[in-house]
C-alpha cells in the first residue's frame, strides 16, 4: 500500500488535496520514460523548445483565475495580490528571449587552419524539488530554462503545494509537450533520497531550508549528478541617512510581510542611521498596523495565515525570545483578533532594541517579524549585515549610487540592490553565498548551469 501525502489548507486546517506517493516501480517507470524522451527533445532546435515552453505559458495564463484561489486554499496568500502569473511570466519570457544567444556556441577564431568552438549542451535530466511560498516562480526558475535548454524534468513539488505541479503539467500537455519530456511526481522523503542516489538524475534544483539542502547533498553523495541550492536567508536593509524615509519606509514594510514574511528574499532585519531611527520607526510602525490579517479568500485581507501552524510557532517563540531579552514590540497583537496561539493566523510584529545575541536577528524567521536596530555609519551598518549565516540579498536605501556600489562591494550576498528590495530580476543571476547555498538560476549563467560544456578543436588544413 502506497503512502498518502496530504495536503492540510492553514484556511482552517482541512484537508485541501491528497494523493498517493509514486512506488519504486512508477519511479522506475518515469525516469525511463524521461530519459528516452530527452533524445528526440534535444533534437529540436532552440525556437521549437521554447515554443512549447510559450504555449504552456499561454495555457497557465488561461488558468489564473481558478489556481489564485487554490494558491490561498494551499499555502495561504490572499487572492487580492492575483497569484503569481506577473512573475511567472516575466521570467519564461525573458528565458525565451535570450535562449538562443545564452546558448550560442562560442567561436575561436584567433588560430588559422584550425575550427574551434565551445557548445552548450544539455545535461539529460533535472529534477526539480520545489517549495511552496512560491511554487509557481520557483519552479519556473529552473524549469523553463532547463527545458528550452534540451533537459527534461521531473517536478517534486513540496506537500504544501501539491496541485502546483498538477497544474503546470497541464499546461505542458496542452501546449502538446512531447510525453516524457516534462513529468509531475509525488514522492515522500524517503523516496526523493532513493531517487536521488540512483545515479539516474543528472542535475538537482532544490529550494528550501539548510537542513534540507544538507539532506539531498547526502543523498546524493557519489553519484556526480550536479546541484543547484538556494537554501535560509536573513536577508538586512540598511537605511542611510541621506535616504528617502516615507519611500524606504513603504518599501521595506511590504519587503517585510508581504507573503506573511514567507519570502526568500524578504526583509527580516533593518539597520536605520541614527538621524532618522524615531522617524523611520514611527512609520514602519504606522504602515504595519495598517494590515489586515484574516481569511485569504476576502479581498479586503491583506495579510494571510503561515502556511502551516509550525512555522508560526516559531516566529512566536523567536519573538517571545526577543521580548524576554529587553526588545521592545510596537505593534499590539491583541488587536489583530485571528492571532491566537496555536494557530497559523499570526500578526505582524515590530521589533526595537533588539540585538544579535536574540535569534531574531540572526536566524531565519521566514514570517511577519522584523527587528531593526540604529546604526551610527556605514562601517557599523555593514558589521551587522555580515554578521548572519546567510546571505541571499541586501538592500540599501541611500540617493548616493557610489556609495551603495562601495557598500555592496563588501556586504556578503548574492544580490545587492539599491532602493528596492523582494525582488528577482531574471536579467540577473540568482543565487547566494554562505549557509544560503550554491549555483544560480536564471539570467544567461542560470542557462549555463543547466548545461555542460562540448569543446570541438578540428583542424582543417594539414
Amino acid at each position: 500500500m502506497s503512502d498518502v501525502i496530504k495536503l492540510i489548507s492553514p484556511i482552517d486546517g482541512s484537508v485541501y488535496a491528497e494523493r498517493p506517493a509514486l512506488d519504486g516501480a512508477a519511479v522506475e517507470a518515469t525516469v525511463s520514460a524521461a530519459r528516452s524522451a530527452q533524445i528526440g527533445w534535444a533534437a529540436l532546435s532552440i525556437a521549437e523548445r521554447v515554443a512549447y515552453c510559450e504555449k504552456a505559458l499561454e495555457a497557465l495564463t488561461a488558468m489564473n483565475d481558478e489556481v489564485v484561489p487554490e494558491i490561498a486554499w494551499q499555502m495561504g496568500r490572499p487572492i487580492r495580490y492575483g497569484g503569481e502569473l506577473g512573475g511567472t511570466t516575466e521570467r519564461t519570457e525573458y528565458c525565451a528571449a535570450t535562449a538562443e544567444s545564452a546558448l550560442a556556441d562560442i567561436e575561436r577564431t584567433d588560430k588559422s587552419g584550425f575550427k574551434r568552438y565551445l557548445k552548450r549542451v544539455p545535461l539529460g535530466i533535472v529534477m526539480v524539488i520545489a517549495p511552496w511560498n512560491y511554487p509557481f516562480m520557483t519552479a519556473i526558475n529552473t524549469l523553463m530554462p532547463a527545458l528550452m535548454s534540451g533537459n527534461v524534468v521531473i517536478l517534486k513539488h513540496a506537500a504544501q503545494t501539491l496541485l502546483v505541479g498538477e497544474r503546470l503539467a497541464k499546461a505542458f500537455e496542452i501546449a502538446g509537450l512531447p510525453k516524457g519530456v516534462f513529468q509531475n511526481i509525488v514522492l515522500t522523503h524517503s523516496g526523493t533520497e532513493k531517487l536521488l542516489g540512483s545515479g539516474l538524475i543528472d542535475h538537482v534544483n532544490f529550494t528550501g531550508s539548510v537542513a534540507g539542502g544538507r539532506a539531498i547533498e547526502k543523498a546524493l553523495a557519489g553519484t556526480f549528478a550536479s546541484l543547484g541550492l538556494e537554501l535560509g536567508g536573513k536577508d538586512p536593509a540598511y537605511v542611510r541617512a541621506d535616504a528617502d524615509l516615507n519611500y524606504a519606509v513603504e518599501n521595506l514594510v511590504d519587503g517585510a510581510f508581504f507573503n506573511s514574511g514567507q519570502c526568500c528574499c524578504g526583509i527580516e532585519r533593518v539597520y536605520v542611521h541614527e538621524s532618522l531611527f524615531d522617524q523611520f520607526v514611527d512609520g514602519f510602525v504606522d504602515l504595519t498596523s495598517q494590515y489586515k490579517l484574516g481569511n485569504p479568500l476576502d479581498v479586503a485581507t491583506t495579510l494571510g495565515p503561515m502556511a502551516q501552524a509550525r512555522f508560526a510557532a516559531w516566529v512566536r517563540e523567536q519573538t517571545q525570545e526577543a521580548l524576554r531579552k529587553g526588545a521592545k514590540g510596537h505593534i499590539d497583537t491583541s488587536t489583530f483578533a485571528e492571532d491566537k496561539d496555536g494557530s497559523p493566523y499570526l500578526a505582524p510584529q515590530v521589533l526595537t532594541d533588539v540585538n544579535h545575541q536574540m535569534s531574531v536577528m540572526r536566524e531565519e524567521s521566514f514570517g511577519p517579524v522584523v527587528g531593526i536596530m540604529k546604526v551610527k555609519d556605514d562601517e557599523e551598518a555593514l558589521q551587522f549585515m555580515n554578521d548572519s549565516p546567510y546571505g541571499l540579498t541586501a538592500s540599501i536605501w541611500t540617493e548616493d549610487v557610489e556609495a551603495a556600489a562601495e557598500i555592496g562591494d563588501k556586504v556578503e550576498t548574492g544580490t545587492v540592490f539599491m532602493n528596492r528590495c523582494d525582488y528577482l530580476d531574471p536579467a540577473l543571476v540568482w543565487t547566494g553565498v554562505k549557509d544560503t547555498g550554491k549555483g544560480g538560476a536564471l539570467s544567461e549563467i542560470g542557462f549555463h548551469n543547466l548545461t555542460r560544456p562540448k569543446s570541438f578543436h578540428f583542424r582543417v588544413e594539414h
